[in-house]
């Protein structure tokens, strides 16, 4: 395992790369240099499965020539001789690119506000081999004593690591971000007569502290046991709850509509709404790109703009879209700060910390509410949802309830409709908000879904 490169050392080749492209033609240019390290420990059947780590390191220089013509190159060595020809080969990319009239490179320099976003757990560095192991052993024993039906702890894994990314442009921007991450996570199997339902539950932190082991392995075993020996429902249209994951999950799907790349391309039903009501006033939804502790969160995005909160909708009316500096030179608008990109990938527009406004009631009172309806934990099929028309069919997984109390599981099932009416038929939004990676969800009331059984 290698020990990170000094600060100044990776802020001197960066700074010559720059130079070096605008004295080769550029006449802008950028720098992106990523490291990181982690760990991961598996268990499967209690048993050692995985127990690795590494470290990696990379740069790419984008040099932007006159007419829009952008040209990007990587490299993970760093010697003059491999620094010289990573310029020639970002210059030569550049020279057989297609122009591109809104391409711009950063907004200038920019001092940092010394704003504490709770990314970097300072005692993640002193966590051992023993605590990893201990911890999976703990997801073991907690699963195997979670349900009598257990039959098989698949996995129970543990990840760590940091990251650390500077990026510098010739605007005279320059800075760096760095975090750390902790994720643990649990795989069962249960087992009720010939009737067999695998299944498991994660959780991730930028700090290690804030996981609970054995609480992730409980809820492993309880979602599991949920939705075991399901069976399907009859054809009807029924109200439908969505729990914390898979609003999280569908959160996740529709935030490709808020992208304005998307908007400009005519790839979302979202386009032209601005000002107008496309979802049901119980809804709200935000992007955060500087919420305290969010694992999608940053000082700054991609191109070195600062991060921003954005709210796209409020009270179901549209305000907003999410935009990298090209998409807002097009639409004539500002960026709002939700570049992202990697070693070798040109900046995009994406979402960061994406999650709905939380209501004031509890799941139990909401299931009250609403009467019989399907609570559904797995959601199957959302990347064929259609961006455009908004049309879909989703696999699901669930409880049928009656009110407060689960009749038994579901499976086998479909739910069908239109996107532009599904936003619109939200009743209420639970105040459970849980947030599963960079996406955040709450118990999401749906009424009058179509719902098949197969």
């Amino acid at each position: 395992m290698r020990d990170p490169m000094k600060a100044e050392k990776v802020e001197g080749f960066c700074g010559w790369l720059i130079e070096k492209a605008l004295r080769g033609g550029a006449v802008e240019a950028d720098v992106f240099y990523s490291e990181g390290e982690s760990r991961h420990i598996s268990l499967r059947e209690g048993l050692p499965e995985e127990d690795a780590g590494g470290y990696g390191h990379s740069v790419t220089l984008r040099s932007l020539l006159p007419g829009g013509r952008q040209g990007l190159a990587s490299a993970n060595r760093f010697e003059r001789e491999d620094l010289s020809e990573l310029v020639d080969w970002s210059l030569a990319n550049a020279a057989v690119s297609e122009p591109d009239p809104f391409v711009e490179i950063g907004e200038g320099a920019s001092v940092p506000d010394g704003e504490d976003l709770g990314l970097e757990d300072p005692d993640l560095k002193s966590l051992t081999h023993g605590d990893r192991m201990k911890a999976c052993l703990e997801m073991t024993d907690a699963a195997r004593g979670g349900d009598r039906r257990v039959v098989s702890v698949r996995s129970a894994s543990w990840s760590d690591g940091w990251g650390a990314v500077f990026l510098a442009n010739s605007r005279g921007f320059m800075s760096w971000q760095r975090g750390t991450t902790a994720s643990c996570g649990v795989a069962v199997v249960l087992q009720e007569k010939e009737t067999f339902e695998m299944g498991g539950f994660g959780d991730e932190s930028r700090f290690a502290r804030k996981l609970d082991p054995v609480s992730v392995a409980v809820q492993a075993v309880r979602k599991t046991a949920m939705i075991l020996g399901g069976t399907p429902l009859e054809t009807g249209r029924m109200t439908v709850f969505l729990d914390p994951e898979s609003c999280a999950d569908f959160i996740d799907a529709i935030g490709e509509l808020f992208l304005a790349p998307n908007i400009l391309r005519n790839k979302s039903l979202l386009r032209d709404k601005l000002g107008t009501a496309v979802a049901s006033p119980a809804l709200s939804l935000i992007d955060d790109g500087r919420l305290h502790g969010g694992m999608a969160s940053s000082p700054f995005d991609g191109e070195g703009v600062r991060t921003r909160r954005t709210n796209l909708l409020s009270s179901g009316v549209l305000e907003n879209y999410l935009y990298d500096i090209r998409s807002a030179r097009e639409s004539g608008v500002p960026s709002t700060g939700n570049a992202i990109r990697g070693n070798g990938t040109a900046p995009d527009a994406g979402c960061s910390n994406l999650f709905p406004v939380p209501g004031g009631k509890d799941p139990l009172t909401l299931y009250s509410e609403a009467g019989r309806g399907l609570l559904v934990t797995e959601l199957m099929g959302l990347h064929t949802i259609n961006p455009i028309s908004g049309d879909f069919s989703l696999g699901v997984k669930g409880v049928l309830m009656e009110g407060p109390d689960p009749v038994r599981p579901v499976a086998e099932v479909t739910v069908a409709g239109n996107l532009a009416e599904w936003l619109k038929q939200i009743r209420a939004v639970g105040n459970d908000l849980r947030f599963f990676g960079g996406t955040g969800g709450c118990t999401l009331v749906v009424d009058d879904v179509s719902v098949a059984g197969s």
